[in-house]
């Protein structure tokens, strides 16, 4: 029996031809550009590590390993030899509207059984049943008693999972005749083509060589990496049209022969216009000597590499106060790191969004010194990860008074149509800067986790404040960690200060490394850092770990009285001198916005400046940039300065002020907002009698305020860990009197609960680590009843939906919606069946927490439903009020857009 060229592999998107026939992409073709494409992956993408792992444990030479995982991607959508998939009514059609493939009804060898169409398995699902068998029988090692710990079953587990989501195991009894359990697997001619086209892949491709090795996890995510990627590659539908076979094309071995060329020359184009070649990390010149101890930078400087180049790669541990400079610190023993290891990238992690925005241009800059070739820049974060690249665009724009270049084109910035600007992709960019949430969903079980674990397996990662997500986030950092030190990712943690968490990151890290589960400590001197190296777990400490820049006192001042009058009087001075700058910390956007009309409303000679996370993405960007010039030391703006803002912005770098006021809050965050307050003398004043955030714990919150009593003085940065040992101390209600005791008692029974349940669901929820796969890569994908996108949500952090504001215009009942303030700039563009065009909607989203959204009916949804880029996006139609406001009323919340962003305030 000859290959038939019939059987489709790709339609949709390659048109029609001139009788109004749809094109197809055969099947046999789809499966050698795959092949092809991963050749080019495997030689200019892949680094010399992720090579290696798969070599080694496929016990073969590096061309060999080459050979096999280009032929093995060439077999990814076998299972496309089946009924339901080759027979769907959404197929290709001719011109009359019948199927191009109905002719396969009437033939005997592809006859099959009434149940065949009605069979619900996925053609990804198919290739893994199938080609287990398949793969034993050809000699790959194979077991009865434990398919999954055999090569053979964990190839096909692979393959079938290059749709973002492995399958369970296949046990023999069913891989002996898969289509006894999934009759639209088909027999007769089905599993004739299925074994021609095997044979034919394997014959062209050359994969020949029977492997005898096991598949190692570390290996396992290379592999699948390589065959997702590849056949993203090979399904551009734009390069597929240049490559479509005539009605004639017969699919002879001469012709396949021939399409194997024609795939090859394609194939490095291919990996050309996605932006991923030729970056890598230079080696950094030495920074010139100081006068006296260096401080940490200089540290890291001097004696990381003699470190890795005896060790190897690894992890490094920096733990200092907030400041540029130990982002500083962090990015140079990254970019040691990622020299030593040969990486093609970075990712820069940071625990909110805004925190990532004001980080791009610090990582933009780090990147221009330490990066080799091109490289693109992506922003990644719930409000950008809609579309990366554009998200990225816009950002550069707000940003282009600080010297960033906003030109699309330009060598950092990719285009709005960069094959990059999806989600599941942005990952895989050389440079990448967002939120800690994008490295947990590796470890846990949503679609392509597997995939986010490659991308960042050529990269170092970086991750800031580590331990600022709460217990959900630490345990699934350790998860992370311990994949992280498998794969042998390069490593930077950077961290206020060193603790239990710390601790337990280090050892995750060094267990992930086979370095046993001794416990590891970081040394609670501050500044300082440590390194783990990921060939043995072996710990290491610098000889000098550099001291603090600058030493200062921390002055806490705690007060009562009204909030806003508290505020008054702690501007006054400011105000009266003529001279200063301040930031006011207040618990909802919806407070920050009255208090910043109320100042400025009060104090009509200062310079108010109001930024909060409930702006439009573009407004939020725009007075981050501002604020990055005005607040500064030897910033632009003359006279008395006030920022207005809430907890958005406590992890930002590169603002100062010279006094910071906050509401009531867990003592990590006041330090984190107080290290902003510059000077020997750094002034914080809490206001007690303020609203806290309902994100706080409220035990932290109540062991902050009577730690802090009425002020309280802090060297910094010597007794920065003693003081936040104290606040979390076991005995800490010991020296209290039993009223205050015993309310203290029950806070922290209500804290710990929380904690042990956030800690099992998080155990619970996350895959297993590397060393408890036992071969079965289904582990990674095992599906959880009640595993909604609501359930990642909450664990990664409040949940938030992203809500858009469109403005009525015209008479009601034939309404236009805008995207500007009601004033009919810009209408929302539609695409393909009248739905929106989601880059458009990039600069305009607000993240809102959901609880406060709940109640907004309408339109939910409702337009955008079909489109999976706009299902956590939310319309938000608003009317105009008599007092001239856009306003939408709910049933329990009314929001205001305005100038000043969404106000949300509840109804009474």
């Amino acid at each position: 029996m000859r290959l038939d060229s019939r059987l489709w592999g790709k339609a949709a998107g390659l048109g029609k031809g001139a009788r109004g026939v749809d094109h197809t992409h055969s099947l046999i073709c789809h499966l050698l550009d795959t092949a092809a494409v991963a050749e080019v992956v495997w030689d200019r993408m892949l680094t010399v590590h992720q090579r290696s792992m798969v070599a080694t444990a496929l016990q073969v030479s590096d061309e060999q390993a080459r050979t096999l995982a280009a032929f093995w991607a060439g077999l990814h959508d076998i299972g496309k030899i089946s009924v339901p998939f080759q027979l769907h009514r959404g197929g290709p059609k001719s011109a009359d509207n019948t199927l191009l493939t109905r002719e396969l009804r009437s033939e005997p060898g592809y006859a099959f059984a009434s149940s065949a169409e009605q069979d619900q398995q996925s053609h990804e699902a198919s290739a893994h049943w199938w080609l287990v068998g398949t793969f034993k029988e050809i000699g790959y090692p194979s077991s009865r008693r434990r398919p999954q710990s055999q090569l053979g079953h964990a190839v096909a587990q692979i393959l079938g999972g290059h749709g973002g989501h492995f399958h369970p195991v296949v046990y023999d009894k069913d891989s002996r005749c898969p289509a006894a359990r999934h009759p639209g697997m088909g027999v007769g001619s089905w599993e004739e083509q299925r074994r021609i086209h095997f044979d034919e892949v394997r014959r062209v491709v050359g994969g020949t060589v029977v492997p005898q090795g096991r598949m190692t996890p570390g290996a396992a995510v290379v592999l699948t990496g390589l065959v997702t990627l590849s056949d993203w590659l090979a399904s551009i539908e734009e390069e597929i049209r240049t490559r479509l076979r005539d009605e004639a094309w017969a699919g002879t071995p001469d012709d396949l022969d021939s399409y194997w060329q024609i795939a090859r020359s394609a194939a490095p184009r291919l990996l050309q216009r996605t932006n991923l070649l030729g970056t890598g990390f230079a080696r950094l010149p030495e920074p010139p000597e100081c006068a006296g101890e260096p401080g940490l930078g200089a540290s890291v400087a001097r004696q990381m590499p003699d470190l890795v180049a005896k060790h190897g790669s690894g992890m490094v541990v920096v733990t200092a106060l907030p400041s540029e400079e130990r982002t500083e610190a962090a990015l140079r023993a990254a970019a040691v790191l990622g020299h030593a290891a040969g990486a093609r990238g970075l990712f820069y992690a940071l625990p909110t969004g805004s925190a990532a925005d004001s980080h791009m241009a610090q990582v933009h800059a780090f990147a221009e010194q330490a990066l080799t070739g091109p490289w693109r820049s992506l922003l990644l974060h719930s409000s950008s990860r809609l579309r990366p690249a554009e998200a990225a665009e816009q950002w550069a724009h707000a940003n282009a008074a600080g010297g960033v270049s906003p030109e699309p084109g330009e060598e950092w910035a990719p285009t709005a149509n960069s094959w990059l600007n999806s989600h599941h992709r942005a990952l895989l960019a050389a440079l990448g800067t967002g939120t800690v949430d994008e490295l947990l969903q590796a470890v846990m079980p949503v679609k392509f986790n597997v995939m986010r674990l490659f991308a960042l397996s050529g990269k170092v990662v970086v991750v800031d404040e580590a331990h600022a997500r709460g217990v959900w986030g630490q345990k699934l950092m350790l998860r992370f960690l311990q994949w992280a030190a498998a794969l042998r990712i390069p490593v930077v943690l950077a961290a206020t200060a060193a603790d239990k968490s710390v601790d337990s990151m280090l050892a995750a890290y060094r267990h992930g490394a086979g370095g046993g589960r001794m416990p590891v400590t970081q040394p609670r001197r501050s500044p300082g850092w440590s390194f783990v190296d990921a060939r043995s777990g072996g710990g290491h400490l610098p000889q000098q770990p550099g001291d603090a820049a600058r030493a200062s006192t921390l002055s806490i001042e705690v007060v009562a009285g009204t909030p806003y009058g508290a505020i008054q009087a702690a501007l006054a001075p400011i105000v009266a001198a003529g001279n200063g700058r301040a930031a006011v910390y207040r618990a909802t956007p919806a407070e920050a916005i009255r208090t910043f009309r109320q100042l400025t409303k009060d104090f009509p000679a200062v310079n108010v400046t109001l930024i909060h996370e409930q702006m439009r993405n573009k407004d939020r960007w725009q007075r981050l940039a501002a604020c990055r010039g005005a607040f500064t030391p030897d910033g632009g703006v003359s006279g008395p300065s006030v920022l207005v803002t809430t907890s958005m912005l406590e992890h930002v770098r590169g603002l100062h002020f010279d006094l910071v006021l906050s509401g009531p809050a867990p003592l990590a965050a006041l330090l984190a907002r107080a290290v902003q307050s510059v000077g020997d003398r750094s002034r914080l004043v809490v206001l007690r009698t303020d609203n806290a955030s309902e994100l706080d714990d409220a035990a932290l919150a109540r062991r902050t305020d009577l730690l802090l009593g009425t002020g309280r003085t802090v060297a910094l940065p010597e007794e920065l860990p003693l003081v936040l040992d104290e606040v979390y101390a076991d005995e800490f209600a010991d020296r209290l009197e039993w009223p205050a005791a015993r309310e203290l008692q029950q806070l922290d029974n209500q804290r710990t609960v929380r904690e042990h349940k956030a800690s099992g669901t998080a155990r619970w929820l996350a895959v297993p680590g590397p060393g408890e796969l036992d071969g079965d890569l289904g582990l990674l994908s095992r599906d959880h009843t009640g595993m909604e996108p609501e359930l990642l949500s909450s664990v990664l952090g409040e949940d938030v939906v992203q809500v858009v504001c469109l403005y009525e215009h015209g008479r009601p009942g034939n309404r236009v919606y805008l995207l500007e303030d009601g004033v009919p700039e810009r209408r929302l563009e539609s695409g393909p069946k009248g739905r929106p065009v989601p880059g458009q909607l990039v600069p305009y989203l607000i993240p809102v927490p959901k609880r406060l959204a709940e109640d907004v009916e309408g339109d939910a949804n409702s337009a955008w439903r079909g489109m999976a880029a706009l299902k956590n996006v939310l319309r938000l139609n608003l009317k105009k009020s008599e007092d001239g406001r856009w306003v939408y009323i709910g049933s329990k919340y009314r929001f205001c857009m305005s100038e000043h962003g969404l106000m949300i305030d509840e109804l009474l």
